[in-house]
């Protein structure tokens, strides 16, 4: 069944890193966006010559104040981004949704490895609410291991939420990999490398780890060769690909 689609109009928006806004939205009529953590909106932005679709994960926590948040990776010359960096607050864009399956499932796996790269971190932020339910509820014993792949310090995003995080439950940790920095002076969360360089440390197991895989579409794929050929099923490593269109 489709969607309909509704005006939202933005509430806020600040960069968060040199090329990403952090913007929150609401329905125009405040009506409640019912949407589990994991699934994405898309936006239908009106340009000058058409109507272009973008689609974006929802980056904050299933709520009661019907907020929408979202965080924008700037791409020069594209449309879209163009338009949603230059939003002011009371300024309306049409959305639909909420729309995917890159959800945590009910399962009771030894442990999740969440991996992004850039802006596919926001749905693992988005699931920071359903992880704390489950390792402090319904499963104690649950690991999380949440990798994210940047280029340097000033693009790991919504880091001091992660940390935080980490800090009230041993069972999560977070980990930050520069692929065009080598800082001298690491943190404890800092690897050097891309996304894959943890694996060793890691230590993943085929047979008792679940992975989820967002972001940059030769991450996922080669992340995806990589597992599926060390023994992982294919069911147990899920993917959400983005895209960067003009």
């Amino acid at each position: 069944m489709a969607h309909p689609t509704h005006p939202y109009i933005l509430k806020w928006s600040k960069l968060i890193a040199p090329n990403v806004r952090h913007l929150s939205f609401v329905r125009e009529d405040n009506a409640p966006l019912p949407f589990k953590a994991g699934q994405f909106i898309t936006l239908h932005i009106e340009s000058p010559n058409k109507v272009v679709h973008r689609s974006y994960s929802i980056a904050n926590v299933p709520n009661q104040d019907n907020t929408i948040e979202l965080a924008c990776a700037y791409v020069e010359g594209g449309i879209a981004s163009g338009i949603l960096f230059a939003l002011n607050p009371g300024d309306a864009i049409s959305a639909s949704g909420p729309y995917g399956l890159f959800t945590l499932k009910e399962e009771r796996p030894k442990r999740y490895i969440l991996i992004a790269t850039g802006t596919g971190i926001t749905p693992y932020r988005s699931m920071l609410q359903e992880i704390k339910t489950r390792i402090v509820n319904a499963h104690p014993e649950l690991q999380i291991a949440l990798v994210f792949g940047i280029r340097n310090r000033s693009e790991v995003l919504f880091k001091d939420e992660f940390l935080a995080f980490q800090a009230k439950h041993s069972q999560f940790r977070f980990y930050a990999c520069y692929s065009k920095e080598t800082p001298a002076d690491l943190q404890p969360f800092e690897r050097l490398g891309h996304v894959q360089t943890t694996f060793p440390e890691l230590n993943l197991d085929p047979n008792q780890d679940i992975v989820y895989l967002c972001g940059n579409p030769n991450m996922i794929d080669d992340t995806f060769s990589l597992l599926t050929n060390n023994g992982f099923d294919k069911k147990n490593v899920r993917r959400e690909k983005y895209l960067f269109s003009k």
